[in-house]
Order: structure tokens, then sequence, then C-alpha cells
């Protein structure tokens, strides 16, 4: 039922609407809304079965505790920190789902919400609340789910776009005031992933669009792209990186197709000064990701550049990219979504980027994938990979040829074993 005018409550009033055997949506990334995930945590001792769903969250995620097994049940679209312990567990599971596919999830009544807790700005004049820093999923959850909580909060932005819901669709509202999570990737940044940034700096047209996953990869590709011009950005995510392009003018969203001069996006994740950057900024638009993540409007946008990392690739090219052998480490997200989209754009470069090598020592390109490990990206999407060590381009080149356009980009301390493993596979061939 859509509450006519705003319809303000206390937590405990707004929670009890939650019932054992609920499936909730928790908002996710830096619009987690950390007191009523708390408040909900609080109810344990009352609540069995509760399924939790939502994509990457940020803070502390009490309902994915020990303690809270009975009453919680951690069903992730998205493994982040703070609930892999559960997911790895008998405390919870993940659905392997490409992003753009999970608003379908909800809209379909393939996984009906019962209940969606969100965290949004106070209403405008006109009564309009926006989503914020997470437009992504989050939309299509407040338009299905049976009952919809938000978390009001005065220091969310005011973003446009695919953000805005007017206060009638909440059953209820908290007004809460507390700082947003701040991430600041490029603190992180490696002597190797400035080498990696600067590879594929080069590999960067003028005119081109952008997508760029999440870590200091993307960010140091960022840094290496001052002297670029009249570039755009569609993408799923961002982070601080862009900002020093924008003040120099580097990124100006002149010649893409979709969203000229605006910078399309589903969610970000960043610092204060991001934060402020996006408020009530209409140069910035914020969109669902059934749309944002779309291969047919990614295609669309000249030199699409998408940019995303990942965990190992075997000599053939399949690219495991959320899981370490069995263990489920993050989740499918865009990077299919985006490298296809890339893919088909003219002139576009579909880019996986990786160490060579582990914290460890251990050759991130590997003869086989390891042993439970899931493939993201197929070695048949795979065009171009980055390492360290230079660039390896796979489009068109039969197993053997890719095998060898890896082992050299591959740490050299293990390339000739990857020799001897290319040999002995492909000998036969």
């Amino acid at each position: 039922m859509i509450a006519t005018t705003p319809n303000y409550h206390t937590a405990e009033e707004a929670l009890s609407v939650i019932k054992s055997g609920d499936r909730v949506f928790i908002h996710g990334s830096a619009a987690t809304p950390q007191y009523l995930v708390r408040k909900l945590a609080e109810r344990a001792g009352e609540l069995r079965n509760v399924e939790i769903v939502s994509i990457s969250t940020f803070g502390e995620m009490p309902c994915a505790d020990e303690s809270c097994s009975e009453a919680f049940f951690i069903n992730s679209l998205f493994v982040s920190a703070n609930v892999r312990q559960a997911v790895n567990s008998g405390r919870g599971d993940y659905v392997p789902i490409f992003l753009s596919e999970i608003p379908n999830l909800f809209r379909s009544g393939i996984m009906p919400l019962d209940v969606a807790i969100v965290h949004v700005s106070p209403p405008d004049k006109h009564g309009f609340c926006s989503l914020g820093v997470s437009v992504d999923i989050a939309r299509e959850a407040v338009l299905s789910a049976r009952h919809v909580i938000a978390q009001v909060n005065p220091q969310m932005p005011r973003t446009h776009g695919d953000a805005l819901i007017h206060s009638r669709r909440f059953d209820a509202l908290i007004e809460v005031n507390e700082p947003l999570p701040e991430v600041d990737y490029s603190q992180k940044i490696t002597s190797t992933e400035e080498t990696i940034g600067r590879y594929i700096a080069e590999m960067i047209e003028d005119g081109a669009t952008l997508q760029m996953g999440i870590g200091g990869i993307p960010d140091a590709v960022l840094r290496s792209l001052t002297n670029h011009k009249e570039l755009g950005i569609h993408t799923e995510m961002f982070s601080n990186g862009i900002l020093p392009l924008v003040e120099l003018g580097v990124i100006t969203n002149e010649h893409k197709k979709k969203h000229p001069g605006r910078i399309a996006t589903g969610f970000i994740v960043g610092n204060r000064q991001l934060y402020d950057f996006v408020d009530d900024n209409p140069l910035v638009t914020m969109l669902r990701t059934d749309y944002v993540n779309d291969v047919t409007v990614i295609r669309t946008n000249p030199k699409m550049t998408a940019i995303n990392s990942a965990i190992e690739i075997d000599l053939t090219g399949q690219v495991v990219s959320d899981s370490i052998g069995t263990y489920q480490y993050s989740g499918i997200g865009g990077q299919m979504d985006f490298i296809r989209g890339a893919a088909l754009s003219k002139g576009g470069k579909p880019i996986i980027a990786l160490p060579s090598v582990t914290s460890k020592g251990i050759s991130r390109i590997t003869p086989f994938i390891n042993q439970g490990a899931g493939v993201v990206t197929t070695r048949a999407h795979v065009h171009y990979v980055v390492t360290e060590f230079g660039v390896a381009y796979l489009y068109g080149k039969n197993l053997r040829q890719r095998a060898s356009a890896l082992i050299s980009i591959a740490h050299p301390d293990h390339r000739s074993r990857l020799e001897e493993e290319a040999f002995n596979r492909f000998r036969h061939l």
C-alpha cells in the first residue's frame, strides 16, 4: 500500500512489519542503511528464516553473524567482505547472475520481495526523495516490494535520473543523520597497478567512452589520462578518480550517443568529496542497472573501453573474477555486460587487467583454473589482457597462440613452467 503523505516512524515501528520467512532487500554499496540494519539485527531473537538479499554492502552486517544464524539467511547477489564468511558457510549462499538481470528477478516474481529497506535523501519541496549514491538494482526493489522502509538521511546526496522516488512510495520513513561509508581506492595503488594503468592508458583513444570496475587499477588508469581529450563515462560505478579529469576538462562526454554531455552510472563509491560533487549535480545521471548495463545500450557508445579485473586467467583465456577455487569471493557483477558491450562497440576495447602474481607470488596466469572456481568471462569474449609486463591480444587467436601471448605477460619467474604446461597440453592438437 502506497502512503499519501510522508509517514515517519521509529525504527522499531517500521521494522515490525518484517515477519519470519520474509525476503528482505537491503540497499547496497555506500547507500547501505547501516542504522536500520543494526536495528533489524536486534530482532534476531524473535525472527526465524528471514532471507536477506543484496549486492555488495558496506559497514558491519550483524545479520550475517553466527549468533543470528537462526534468524537470518544471507542470499547474496554479489558477495562483499562483511558477508563472505556467512556465504561460504551454512548461513548463506550466492546467486550467480549478471548485474543487468537482477532487476528482472524482482520485477518478474522469480525473487519476489516482501520488504525493501533503502537509504534516501530527505524529500524535496515536491515530495521526491533520491536514492542517492546507489540506484542500480535498488529502484526496482522499491517498485517491486510489497512494503518499503526508507532511512532518510540529510547526508545522502540528492542525485538525478532514475534516483528520484516520491515519498508516497514509502510505507515508513525513519530519520537518521549519519555519514556515508567512505572509500579511497587511490590510496592503495601499488607500483604494479601504476604500471598496468599506464599500459591501459596508452590503449585509450581520445573521444573514447570508459567503464571502470572497482579497485586500484581503474584509478591508476585515470591518473594516466590527464593528456587525453574528450573522454566520456558510461559505467556501472565510478569513484574519486574521475574528479581531476572532470576539473581538467578531459572528461566532456561529448562523443557519447547515450546521455551525451552527462556521466552515466548506476552507483558511486568514494569519499565525502565525491559525494559532495554528485549532490544535485546535473552532470551526473544515475541509472538503473538493467539500462546502464544493457549490452545494446553500451555498444551504442563509440570507442567503448571497458576495464575489469580478474582473480586468475587460464592459458586459453578463461577469466575467473568472483571466486578462489570453491571459495566465493565476490560476484559476477557487470563484467560480462561491459566486456561484451565494448567488444560490439565501434572501435571498442574490452580489457581484463590483473597483476601477474598474487601477494604470495603465485601466478595469476595459470595452466588450468583452480578446481571449483567459476568462469565469469568466457575465452570467446576476451580480447585484451593486461599485466604489469604488457598487453596480450587474444581475439581471433587459436589456443596455442593464446597461451603464447599470455605467457609473454606472465611474471618471468613462472614463464618456464607455463611454457612446459602449454607444450604438454597442446602438442597433440
